[in-house]
């Protein structure tokens, strides 16, 4: 008798599961202009806090590249201070003492002084 009961409930819940799950309205997701309206402050506070500063300093940089000539003083990125003798299109040729000369990509020159512009020393 237990199975005829038990053949029946399971006839019974395969029949009804199929009108159960129908009856429910699927889950509506978010939309795309909610999803964009959440992404686009991201992406602007990305863009002025991050990106837009290191463009900036990247093209002021770069000016200064350009703008060297013989005879400034220069600090380079390992921290080797000296003259400009000779420039050259990607390189820069360096006095850093008497009669020692070293050869520097411009891009590893990270300040540029002029020529009346001390450079500080703690002697």
């Amino acid at each position: 008798m237990l199975n005829k009961f038990a053949a029946a409930a399971v006839v019974f819940a395969g029949l009804s599961l199929p009108a159960l799950a129908q009856a429910t309205p699927p889950a509506a997701g978010p939309g795309v202009l909610t999803q964009v309206m959440f992404f686009l402050p991201l992406i602007l506070i990305f863009y002025f806090l991050l990106i837009r500063p290191q463009q900036q300093r990247a093209k002021k940089h770069k000016l200064m590249i350009e703008a060297v000539k013989r005879g400034d003083t220069v600090i380079t990125s390992g921290g080797l201070i000296g003259k400009v003798v000779k420039v050259g299109e990607t390189e820069v040729s360096l006095e850093l003492a008497e009669n020692v000369r070293v050869r520097v990509i411009k891009a590893m020159v990270v300040d540029v002084k002029g020529k009346n512009e001390p450079v500080a020393a703690n002697d």
